[in-house]
């Protein structure tokens, strides 16, 4: 029947939740469904309903991963954006609520709102690839995430925790090649890696505990090491939806997050300005309200709002480290110095030698990882090699980490 859903085929997957709830075991859907069967009209209906508060039942209980191997349509595109990560194959997958065609002034080959590129540039796919790569994705991350809320993803590692990044500075700009360096044995899983390339979302591994990463990207870098990208240090609307929906995800299963921090401020933009303040309010909350160990570390600039939203020790950061060339504070010193002396700067003979002049004694006494570090912000100034040392023996200390919550049914951001 094409893999159509009707009522008793429903209640089988509704089923199967309940056992899935019972034993604490994630649960994997593999799709390739024609949609709904037309045949049973109301019962099919109330059969998509049961399997939808299914999987909201077990939101944030069990891992619920969704692979689209053919067809994935209408309702069932919503019992895949019910669950946690959604794979795509790269040619017969389809996952749409309407298909192309049914849009005014659009058809396939317009442009293929079903297909999986489109879907992973929009972030509805987490990952993509052809068959085999979608099969050997689920199982890497079944084997990173703990099967349950209740569980701790642990695995074996013989990597050595003192392992120094020789390489980690050069490499920060695109924070993929970074986190592999840091993570056990090179791994590391990039979530979404199509959207919101800015920001940086996956998992590695660092003495066998699975961690969650979120970092400011500002250069991408092909197979062959040449530049493909560069975006600036500035945190957009997508990056901050995307890091808060991965940050929530973490806190649900207690995976600790690790934070890179590269950021200059807000991006600016009239498009950016609709909804940049609600983006950022999600962000924050995010990481605020997570009670997982959470370990965030300055690799470059760390500028205004942007920098408190992004894991900073004044929202709950358990343990901050700053790299030796890091820049902290309201501003870059430079700007600052033009709105500060704004005054003084009209009657200057040399004005750009003023503003230098007093950049330098701003920097010094406001955005220097030095006075950062003096009035508390920062746990401590490393040098970059050492970056794996440091954050490892933060989460082992951190793992017995407990934090007491006010008592409320949920937050409201």
């Amino acid at each position: 029947m094409n893999g159509t859903i009707g009522e008793m085929h429903a209640r089988k997957i509704a089923g199967l939740y309940d056992m899935a709830l019972k034993m604490g075991a994630p649960v994997i859907g593999l799709i390739d469904c024609a949609g709904i069967r037309l045949q049973e009209a109301t019962d099919a209906l109330a059969g998509f309903g049961a399997v939808y508060s299914k999987m909201a039942e077990a939101s944030g209980v069990i891992p619920q991963i969704t692979a689209v191997y053919g067809g994935c349509g209408g309702g069932l595109a919503v019992l895949a954006a019910l669950s946690d990560f959604t794979f795509m194959e790269e040619k017969s997958g389809r996952l749409f609520v309407n298909t192309p065609n049914a849009l005014a002034g659009n058809y396939k080959e317009k442009l293929d709102t079903a297909g999986a590129a489109f879907k992973a540039e929009a972030g509805e796919a987490d990952f993509v690839g052809d068959e085999e790569a979608v099969a050997n994705g689920v199982r890497q991350l079944v084997s990173l995430l703990p099967s349950n809320n209740d569980d701790i993803a642990l695995a074996e590692s013989q990597d050595d925790l003192n392992r120094v990044c020789s390489d980690l500075a050069a490499e920060i700009a695109d924070p993929a090649l970074a986190l592999s360096d840091i993570s056990d044995d090179g791994l590391f899983m990039e979530v979404k890696a199509e959207y919101a390339k800015e920001m940086v979302t996956g998992f590695i591994q660092i003495g066998g505990t699975t961690v969650g990463a979120v970092a400011n990207r500002t250069a991408l870098f092909g197979e062959d090491g040449a530049e493909t990208d560069r975006f600036d240090a500035v945190l957009t609307v997508n990056g901050a939806y995307k890091a808060a929906d991965f940050v929530t995800f973490c806190d649900a299963f207690g995976i600790p997050v690790l934070t890179l921090v590269n950021v200059k401020g807000f991006e600016a933009s009239v498009r950016a300005e609709r909804s940049l303040a609600k983006a950022a309010a999600k962000l924050t909350y995010a990481f605020a309200s997570a009670d997982v160990p959470k370990v965030s570390v300055i690799t470059g600039e760390a500028y205004g709002s942007a920098y408190v939203a992004m894991n900073s020790k004044a929202v709950g950061a358990d343990m901050t480290y700053a790299w030796e060339n890091a820049s902290i504070g309201m501003m870059d010193a430079q700007l600052a110095a033009k709105i500060m002396y704004a005054d003084e700067l009209k009657d200057a003979q040399d004005v750009s030698a003023m503003i230098s002049e007093k950049a330098a004694e701003y920097e010094k006494l406001q955005s220097s990882v030095e006075s950062a570090a003096a009035r508390g912000y920062v746990d401590t100034v490393i040098s970059p090699e050492y970056t794996r040392q440091f954050v490892a023996a933060a989460f082992e200390m951190l793992f017995s980490k407990k934090e007491k919550r006010l008592d409320r049914k949920h937050g409201t951001v």
